[in-house]
């Protein structure tokens, strides 16, 4: 075991966040539930603890708490906003209500430096997101640093390594976050910081075996950088144990099935099976407009595409998917822990009890440049590592309104060309995802002598990180204008595109 930052979970939506910045210091980190027994905890031997945020009250009856044993393991331990406020009131402080409750930007005012602002300026820009505040220190506890609103925005007890912050550093808004966080690590943890991607697939391939044993396993390849890279490490672990399934659900990319054909033939020596469903999609959509009707329909009838391959198969016991985390913060439904559901994934959450199958998502603790680092790792080429994002649901989103077989004719043809251009001008690996959205609109046009009434596409292209946020490219208007001119004058039933301007948040990257 390599050494292991854990992260306790109280259902921050920047979790799994905290858990990267980790991995980005060369450090290994594991988020578990805030309820994990001791006794499991041990296991890990872990060389710090990590208490994240949540969307909990410290002051409301039922709110979420560890095992207060883990302040008596000898390892060090930070707190983070709730986290903070939580190990506060569990070792003798007191929390309460915020008069003035702090979101946004903060201003950070460092009155001690101490060994988590080692090397740092004494004023920061921060990240608060809470309405508590914590009025007394627990015993043996000292501030170190102060906000506008509370004059406890980081405290530490040096002798037991157990320290404390009202702010978040592992958003990039926290200005230095990174740089306190390694701090911990180094500093106050000891960890040697060698740990690397390399490391995760063997750690990986153990939880994987650990999990599956002897069983079957079947996956839905895509083609996509998080399936693919998912059956690569499923197959190193499991090898024939694992089957891949390929379902052209009649909303895939212009030659998409004989590309994956070719990918999984090249590089992923194992079991593959076509299974061609799209008549079947297609007529489960029809006339469906509402998006997350479209995405429920499409999950529901994936699953039962699957369902009728395994039982082709015989005995099945598993369902990989390439689930990444932020497949996963983005489906957490009202009332669950991080946040409001944003939207439904396919590919995210429980199945149907009459599908008896359990779920293996080795992928869902990563973002989606971590997934691409652990591509290399397992030999994949780049051509599909760097390929962009495709959503599970596939042009079933990116038709706005009814889906027709015209319709998705057009947005293929459409998107091939922006690709194809962006490849030419050398800006489709600058880009985090770059596609067409073909919409309900049709619009007057004039070619020759004639006039036409036709369809829009917009074109989408956006720089990210990591999906949560992401601001629209500044593509060169010579590379717009000829995607433009191609696509009025190549694809038959489009007479003018736009291009949306539209940065995450407020918008997502797709439409639908």
């Amino acid at each position: 075991m390599p050494q292991t930052i854990l992260v306790l979970d109280f259902g921050s939506q920047y979790t799994q966040v905290i858990a990267r910045r980790i991995r980005e210091a060369n450090v290994y980190s594991r988020v578990i539930p805030y309820n994990t027994s001791l006794n499991e905890i041990k296991k890990f031997k872990p060389n710090g603890i990590v208490l994240s945020g949540g969307p909990a009250s410290v002051l409301s009856q039922g709110s979420p708490k560890p095992n207060i044993g883990i302040f008596n393991l000898g390892v060090p331990v930070l707190g983070i906003c709730y986290g903070l406020q939580l190990m506060a009131k569990m070792l003798g402080g007191n929390v309460e209500k915020s008069t003035r409750r702090e979101y946004g930007r903060g201003n950070l005012d460092i009155v001690r430096k101490g060994i988590l602002f080692k090397n740092l300026p004494k004023e920061l820009t921060v990240w608060n997101s809470h309405g508590d505040g914590l009025t007394n220190l627990p015993p043996g506890f000292r501030a170190v640093a102060k906000t506008e609103n509370s004059n406890f925005a980081a405290i530490e007890e040096p002798k037991r390594k157990f320290y404390g912050l009202q702010f978040h550093p592992e958003v990039e808004h926290s200005q230095k976050g990174s740089e306190i966080i390694r701090n911990f690590l180094f500093g106050v943890c000891g960890c040697s910081g060698d740990w690397d991607m390399d490391d995760f697939v063997n750690v990986a391939i153990e939880q994987i075996r650990a999990q599956v044993g002897s069983q079957n396993v079947i996956l839905g390849l895509s083609g996509g950088v998080d399936s693919s890279v998912a059956a690569a490490l499923i197959h190193k672990a499991i090898g024939t144990q694992l089957t891949c399934i390929f379902v052209d659900n009649g909303l895939l990319r212009l030659n998409e099935r004989e590309e994956v054909k070719k990918l999984f033939r090249d590089h992923i020596p194992g079991k593959l099976k076509v299974s061609l469903a799209g008549p079947l999609f297609l007529k489960r959509l029809k006339q469906v407009t509402n998006p997350e009707r479209k995405r429920k329909i499409i999950g529901k009838t994936f699953i039962e595409v699957f369902d009728k391959e395994v039982k082709s198969l015989g005995r099945v016991d598993y369902l990989a998917q390439g689930t990444l985390y932020p497949d996963v913060i983005e489906s957490v439904p009202i009332g669950g822990n991080p946040a409001a559901m944003i939207k439904s994934h396919h590919n995210v959450g429980g199945l149907p009890k009459k599908m008896k199958l359990k779920l293996l998502e080795p992928l869902r603790e990563l973002f989606k440049d971590e997934v691409r680092d652990l591509g290399r790792s397992l030999g994949l080429p780049e051509n599909v590592l760097m390929r962009h994002p495709f959503p599970g649901p596939g042009l079933g989103v990116r038709v706005v309104g009814d889906i027709t077989q015209n319709r998705l004719r057009v947005l293929k043809e459409a998107d091939a060309i922006f690709i194809e251009e962006l490849k030419k001008a050398n800006w489709y690996f600058k880009l985090w995802q770059a596609f067409c959205v073909f919409l309900p609109v049709r619009s007057v046009g004039v070619m020759g002598d004639e006039r036409t009434y036709e369809n829009v596409i917009s074109l989408r292209a956006v720089t990210s990180s990591d999906a949560m946020t992401a601001d629209w490219a500044k593509l060169p208007d010579g590379l717009l204008r000829k995607v433009s001119n191609r696509i009025i004058n190549e694809v038959k039933g489009a007479n003018r595109v736009v291009y949306d301007i539209s940065s995450k948040p407020p918008s997502t990257i797709e439409w639908e």
